[in-house]
């Protein structure tokens, strides 16, 4: 599990961007750990930063397989889903408050805004597939917050993969217990709040939000829950809906929603020979 991807917090909680100048920056230049979730009662949680940093994994690509149409990764961290799904041709979009992870995208081809996902957002709406892997499930501190948001980024009959904890019922939310990026040297980021889902406690909240459990699995030691947005359509018309959508996830030539507000990474299309995508 990873948390350290573009960590926020919802409206009216207050809390700086935790990801600005910080031991989760720095592990991104070097590309490498330890790292660690720290909470202020000792309570660590390893980060696995070796494989964010790493091309996208046979694991990751079992879930972008499953990807519709337009693609936002919310706290895409480096970068490894988006440039992957750019290298194939696929509209996609990552968001972090990282301004290092935002870079690192950029330098690996996929397309990137420095933004947090309770903020004003390209194409609200009208994207097909949202991410929330690599424990981002947890950003803000509140569940519940964060799957009402996700709804209204998405189409109404779109799709949103969520990677949980791995075969266990945990409903963790740190909000008593603040929690930092820390390395061993003790050097630690900003507080913020996070939360930790099992997949029954996500399909909990996702059933209280009006979300439809399209599937889950389990690939390499990870698992993943597929939800679909009902936003108030749930019907007979769900096999329609889901034609057109894949119909329009067949397109290569498509562009992310408002794809005009996107950094432009075109210079980065051809990745520095250290990068993962370059490496094919």
């Amino acid at each position: 599990m990873s948390t350290a991807h573009g960590t926020t917090t919802p409206p009216g909680v207050p809390g700086p961007r935790p990801w600005s100048a910080d031991p989760y920056s720095d592990a991104l230049v070097t590309g490498r750990g330890p790292l660690f979730l720290r909470r202020t009662d000792g309570w660590l949680l390893p980060l696995e930063v070796e494989r964010w940093c790493a091309r996208a994994d046979a694991v990751d690509l079992t879930v972008l397989a499953r990807c519709e149409g337009t693609v936002l990764d919310v706290g895409c961290g480096p970068g490894r889903l988006v440039a992957e799904l750019a290298a194939r041709g696929r509209p996609a979009l990552g968001i972090d408050v990282s301004e290092a992870a935002v870079a690192h995208t950029a330098r690996l081809g996929g397309q990137a805004l420095r933004r947090s996902v309770f903020e004003p957002l390209p194409g609200e709406g009208r994207w097909d597939t949202a991410l929330l892997l690599d424990g981002n499930v947890g950003i803000g501190g509140d569940p519940a917050a964060l799957l009402h948001r996700m709804a209204q980024l998405l189409t109404p009959r779109g799709l949103l993969i969520v990677e949980t904890l791995a075969d266990v019922d945990v409903d963790e939310r740190v909000s008593v217990h603040i929690v930092r990026v820390a390395d061993p040297r003790s050097t630690a980021g900003p507080a913020f709040p996070w939360a930790r889902l099992g997949t029954p406690a996500l399909l909990r909240h996702a059933a209280r939000a009006g979300w439809h459990r399209e599937g889950q699995w389990s690939a390499g030691g990870r698992s993943f829950v597929a939800l679909r947005n009902r936003d108030g359509r749930d019907g007979p018309d769900d096999r329609t809906d889901r034609d057109d959508r894949n119909s329009r996830s067949t397109s290569s030539a498509a562009e992310p929603p408002n794809s005009t507000a996107v950094i432009n990474s075109q210079r980065a299309r051809k990745p520095s020979p250290e990068s993962p995508v370059a490496n094919r």
